[in-house]
């Protein structure tokens, strides 16, 4: 009898290696379209894998390296795994990483997001680890699903969470890609037109924030229609009409004591912003309108103009956010008949952005979308004008920059 037992469980173990082989041999040889499944572990966990592609030709006119002629570059814009579980009812993982391209030791794989999930009610639910902190539309959307490809390129000035691209610990970095280590409270309720997510995070490490003050951030939305359906606090720029009609307005803040500035002249840093995204399906299937509009008001007390003028020029080391106001706003139309795969969105774009202790710069774009898939399959040509892409993240009060073209045609892919 025990020898019948031993062989049993021997032949289970043998069985379950054989299943588990099998399955990793699947993701290892699936086709691009089997990245994107749910695999069933139980009633109560899952494991989903997914993979988003973003790529890019571009040319600017006065970006050659002799400074006169035209740019023409191709980009490895992102390239992102997307890993996420249900380990319990209330719990669930996510787990995302990033493509870093093109850095002096080469490519390298960061880790993007990292989040343990409670979820128990739509009212109440708590993430923690490194994620997405509350601001505007445009950050929660995130690249993938902004309703335009060149969002952040030829947008507004960055949150502090976004105005570096890599984590660091010398008072220089408060997150990075909009990401930070902290926790998020958010929910809806009024049936879900009323939506919130605030939160505490590591913000500015070091540097003029010796005291280890957190950063704290809101976001409070409220759709005025249809209710907008999205994982946890995260956004879209547009639904392709297939959200039904949509106009929700929003409002963040982002602030820290000691969020900004040096060692020897520290300041506090305060973020608000508000959005707009309104998007109509016109009667008799004739079409869909989307508009997204957006406002920011950045202030920094202390951190006197001087100290400023030095981190900006990289005399001193420091954390040097934008102040002062920016807006964005965006008009598109979704042709309704196909064009053999998929249908035409063209749009047009205005960007203003008003430093304080700089000039002003803005830009001009219009674009077409070519919309295969939504969010999961697009291509893009757009063209830029506008000051706004040479002078930039530069908010010294020496900058210049010259008004010049640009253009980019780039694809999206994602599953």
């Amino acid at each position: 009898m025990k020898k019948t037992l031993q062989a049993n469980a021997s032949s289970r173990r043998r069985a379950a290696a054989k299943c588990l082989l099998s399955a990793f041999m699947a993701l290892a040889c699936a086709p691009a379209a089997f990245a994107g499944a749910t695999f069933k572990i139980d009633d109560t966990k899952w494991l989903s894998i997914g993979a988003g592609l973003r790529s890019s030709f571009y040319a600017q006119d006065e970006g050659a390296a002799n400074g006169s002629g035209w740019s023409n570059n191709f980009y490895l814009d992102n390239m992102r795994l997307y890993v996420n579980a249900q380990i319990h009812k209330y719990i669930k993982l996510e787990f995302n990483t990033e493509v870093k391209a093109g850095t002096s030791t080469g490519d390298s794989i960061r880790v993007l997001d990292a989040i343990g999930k409670f979820e128990f009610e739509p009212w109440l639910n708590i993430w923690g680890g490194r994620m997405l902190v509350p601001a505007e539309r445009r950050e929660l959307n995130g690249p993938f699903y902004s309703a335009i490809y060149d969002i952040y390129a030829t947008g507004t000035p960055f949150e502090s969470s976004d105005f570096n691209t890599e984590f660091k610990t010398n008072g220089t970095s408060a997150g990075a890609a909009g990401r930070d280590q902290g926790v998020t409270l958010w929910g809806s309720v009024i049936d879900g037109h009323l939506q919130y997510a605030v939160g505490a995070y590591q913000g500015l490490v070091n540097g003029a924030n010796q005291n280890d003050d957190l950063l704290y951030a809101q976001r409070v939305s409220y759709n005025f229609w249809d209710v907008e359906k999205n994982p946890g606090y995260y956004t879209s720029g547009t639904y392709y009409g297939k959200g039904g009609d949509i106009l929700t307005v929003g409002a963040s803040n982002q602030y820290q004591y000691h969020g900004a500035g040096t060692v020897n002249d520290p300041g506090s840093f305060r973020g608000t912003a508000v959005d707009v995204l309104l998007e109509k399906v016109l009667p008799n299937n004739s079409g869909v309108i989307t508009f997204n509009g957006e406002y920011k008001n950045y202030g920094i007390t202390g951190f006197g103009m001087a100290s400023r003028r030095l981190v900006q020029s990289g005399a001193v080391q420091g954390f040097a956010m934008f102040e002062g106001q920016a807006y964005d706003l965006s008009l598109m139309y979704l042709i309704p008949d196909k064009v053999a795969i998929g249908q035409f969105q063209p749009y047009l774009r205005y960007v203003e952005v008003m430093p304080i202790d700089s000039s002003n710069r803005n830009n001009y774009e219009a674009g077409l979308n070519y919309i295969i898939d939504g969010h999961n399959a697009k291509i893009n040509l757009m063209y830029n004008y506008g000051d706004l892409m040479t002078k930039g993240l530069n908010y010294t009060n020496t900058v210049t920059g010259d008004h010049v073209s640009a253009v980019r045609l780039a694809f999206q892919l994602q599953i």
